[in-house]
């Protein structure tokens, strides 16, 4: 859309969202066909000729996070494996791959087990650690790539963007950076010196537990072209209706974040209080040592919290086991607050790896119900621990 206002809040609710030129509908329409007519061999109405390589909705999703990220080019996917899948291509046999030591479970498996059959090496460091970075790109045969998550998933480790990327810049490397636990409404971290950022849609872009999605982000050219060509060629695309689910939860993102959120670092100050929690993994709690990180790279800490408690996996099973209003599932990020216990769920496939997570870990994605019933649900876990 032209003159697109520049805070957040507005823009959520506005880019990709013109009203209708023939309608004036408010709600862009859902585009459902597969094949566009041509005036003429080649004569492409508004560039369209075949659902798979472009669709007006889908246009409109990839406008939307584009300008929701401060990028030029914004890029729809069938789900975020599948635009994980489109960044690797951008490897080539004989590259290799940096990532997070704590990510979530699909995104290691992708890379270990099926890429590294085609030649990618994957080597995992804290990323936190920039003398561990900077060693790994004055390696011998240096990383083409560096992955990011931050918060990180499970573990909530906050990264230095803007270190990690002008480390790897210097060694010609791609930063790439998974921002679905922050949304770009508490972080952006193409505007620190990231090259792509990727997220799981389904997660707090979508927001309602109803569509699986993926979206890249990038303000190159040149990175876009590629990943356009691969897009199509791949043809893992979301269709119409998914688009049009995905924007309808951008709408209120912002203001979804900010109530999950809010309770969230209420909910993480209460469990580090607690005699039954040995650990709270939150960015947002008082003197944490990421907390300047925090400060200068997010406008909130986020909506994801995990914990450890005593007694192991047993434990965290019977307590995970015992709430009712957070609902036993995997993935985040919805209105609905939910809860897992990441080792035998969402990183089982890491388990035998340096990724592998403390089977006493609990996460937690708050939602946005009213924080007293969120808690007193919390009290039912902690009732099934003394059982």
């Amino acid at each position: 859309m032209t003159d697109q206002p520049g805070r957040f809040e507005t823009l959520a609710v506005h880019a990709g969202a013109d009203p209708d030129a023939q309608t004036g509908a408010v709600v862009p329409a859902i585009q459902l066909s597969t094949t566009f007519k041509q005036d003429g061999v080649g004569g492409l109405r508004g560039g369209y000729e075949y659902g798979r390589s472009g669709n007006p909705t889908r246009a409109a999703l990839e406008e939307t996070i584009a300008a929701l990220e401060g990028g030029a080019h914004g890029l729809a996917y069938a789900s975020g494996l599948a635009a994980t899948q489109n960044v690797f291509y951008l490897l080539e046999p004989g590259d290799r791959l940096l990532m997070s030591d704590d990510v979530y479970g699909g995104t290691w498996r992708l890379a270990d087990k099926v890429w590294r059959r085609y030649g990618i090496e994957t080597d995992a460091v804290d990323l936190r650690d920039l003398d561990a970075v900077a060693a790994a790109f004055g390696a011998e045969r240096p990383p083409r790539m560096v992955w990011i998550e931050t918060p990180s998933n499970p573990l909530l480790k906050v990264v230095d963007i803007s270190a990690v990327a002008r480390l790897a810049a210097v060694a010609g490397a791609l930063t790439v950076v998974d921002n679905t636990f922050a949304t770009p409404y508490l972080q952006q971290p193409l505007a620190l010196g990231a090259d792509l950022v990727l997220h799981s849609a389904t997660k707090y872009l979508g927001g309602h537990s109803d569509v699986i999605g993926g979206l890249v982000a990038t303000r190159s050219d040149e990175l876009a072209e590629r990943l356009r060509f691969h897009q199509n060629a791949a043809g893992a695309v979301p269709g119409p209706f998914d688009c049009f689910l995905v924007m309808r939860g951008i709408r209120t993102l912002a203001v979804r974040m900010e109530r999950a959120s809010s309770s969230a670092a209420t909910l993480a100050g209460w469990l580090a209080e607690r005699s039954e929690v040995e650990r709270v993994h939150y960015p947002g709690l008082d003197g944490h040592p990421a907390a300047e990180l925090v400060e200068r790279q997010m406008r909130l800490p986020g909506a994801m919290v995990s914990f450890q408690l005593g007694g192991g996996e047993a434990a965290a099973r019977r307590f995970a086991g015992a709430t009712r209003l957070f609902t036993l599932a995997e993935s985040l990020g919805a209105v609905e607050s939910l809860i897992e216990v990441p080792a035998p769920m969402t990183h089982a496939s890491v388990a035998d790896s340096p990724l592998a997570v403390p089977p006493s870990l609990v996460r937690l994605s708050v939602g946005i119900e009213a924080i007293e019933d969120l808690r007193a649900d919390l009290e039912r876990g902690f009732a099934a621990l003394s059982r």
